[in-house]
């Protein structure tokens, strides 16, 4: 039964349903960003098909949310007149995402000052909570240009600068760029998550903090890692398996490195 396997973020199309379900997570990181010049007026498009709203556990923060997922994710696919497109994964709150924020807004010396980077940013609200905390610049990586539009709407409604990046930046060597970084909901999929891992990893050994917001997914490597906090997270029923999600902030352990 699907209530016995955890949900992660990759829709299924099921023949005869009237809706997509959640089940199992395919290799996000991987897939080609899309150009500017396949969307039209993508921020339009979002704030056409989404709310403002205030984040659950970081009410400080406001972001552009959708109601459902499936009617968005049609909509999103009819605007680049192109199937088989990943989920909208900008348009909600992710469970390790807020998770993240709030600790990073409760923990401000964390990214105080420091140049950082937020990989896999989605709506760009962990990058949005590191700049209110401090951070001297904040870089959002997301392969997905609406995932980029998004960030940069949130974060002017928050009256906050964010630099995006519309690369996979998960080959990119240690170059002293980033003294902290931020990876929140990424460890959903094998071989991305064994990628994420490595970057973490080198980065760390290269001086960089590393936060990890992760609500026990199924590649979390948790026995390489330190729990730092713990959450309760409301999050969206049409998204995950429970209306409340225990959720970890976690660093790499040293013994790991």
């Amino acid at each position: 039964m699907l209530g016995e396997i955890e949900t992660q973020p990759l829709y299924v199309r099921l023949r005869g349903a009237r809706r997509f379900v959640l089940i199992i997570s395919g290799p996000r990181q991987r897939r080609p960003a899309l150009t500017a010049t396949t969307i039209a007026d993508p921020q339009s498009f979002i704030r056409a098909n989404t709310r403002l709203r205030s984040v659950p556990l970081v009410p400080e923060i406001a972001v552009f949310l959708a109601d459902e997922s499936v009617p968005l994710w049609q909509k999103t696919e009819n605007e680049l007149n192109e199937a088989g497109l990943p989920p909208p994964f900008w348009a909600f709150a992710w469970a390790g995402g807020q998770a993240l924020a709030r600790y990073v807004l409760d923990h401000p010396d964390t990214v105080r000052d420091r140049r950082v980077l937020d990989i896999a940013s989605g709506s760009g609200l962990v990058g949005i909570a590191a700049m209110k905390a401090g951070a001297v610049g904040v870089t959002v990586s997301d392969i997905d240009a609406f995932a980029i539009a998004a960030a940069e709407l949130n974060a002017e409604v928050n009256q906050v600068h964010l630099t995006s990046c519309g690369e996979d930046v998960l080959d990119t060597q240690p170059s002293g760029r980033w003294q902290t970084i931020l990876a929140g909901d990424i460890f959903y999929e094998q071989d991305t998550a064994a990628r994420a891992f490595a970057f973490l990893a080198d980065h760390a050994r290269a001086g960089a903090t590393i936060l990890i917001g992760d609500p026990g997914r199924s590649f979390l490597p948790k026995t390489k890692l330190v729990r730092l906090a713990d959450y309760r997270v409301p999050v969206t029923r049409d998204l995950e398996d429970a209306e409340i999600k225990h959720t970890a902030v976690w660093t790499i352990s040293p013994d790991s490195l």
